[in-house]
């Protein structure tokens, strides 16, 4: 089931989300998070009013999505970068898809002109997921990141939605 996460997920996203920082190249980042960090970020997400869903199986959080700002600056406002992350006792059930449907869904409910994905450029399952749900790659940076004794490519994909029918600058 996907639903809205609540702060009793908060522990469970965040063990997701460490496992994927000392095992993957899916996060460019070397130091797992604490449990006040994605506190923290949960209530940005709050206040913010972006979504983040978690894919329940009978109480344990399976998954989770999210998106939030590709950009601080305010030209930007209806670009969104999206981050998906399944845990790795669930990879290959489907679960990432789901997420990403109910994320460009709300996507759409809430105007966003364009949704983009960061992958490594490695992270083949990520690129065929998104390339299933209708994203188009849009260019790679080179040499974006080095973890585990390597240099890493970032590749971009985006999706393109209606957007907002009276767009705003400002």
């Amino acid at each position: 089931m996907i639903r809205q996460a609540t702060k009793e997920d908060v522990p469970a996203i965040l063990a997701i989300f460490n496992d994927n920082i000392l095992n993957s190249t899916a996060i460019y980042m070397y130091r797992e998070q604490t449990l006040e960090d994605r506190l923290r970020w949960f209530e940005q997400k709050q206040i913010s009013g972006e979504p983040l869903f978690v894919f329940d199986i009978n109480g344990e959080v399976a998954g989770y999505a999210t998106y939030g700002s590709f950009r601080a600056y305010p030209a930007y406002q209806y670009t969104v970068e999206h981050s998906v992350y399944v845990h790795k006792n669930h990879y290959k059930k489907g679960i990432a898809s789901k997420l990403m449907h109910s994320l460009i869904e709300e996507a759409k409910a809430n105007d966003v002109k364009t949704m983009i994905g960061c992958i490594d450029k490695e992270n083949t399952a990520s690129i065929k997921i998104h390339e299933k749900l209708g994203f188009t790659y849009s260019g790679t940076i080179r040499n974006a990141g080095y973890k585990f004794g390597q240099w890493l490519d970032l590749v971009f994909y985006q999706l393109d939605f209606e957007g907002p029918k009276n767009p705003q600058e400002g």
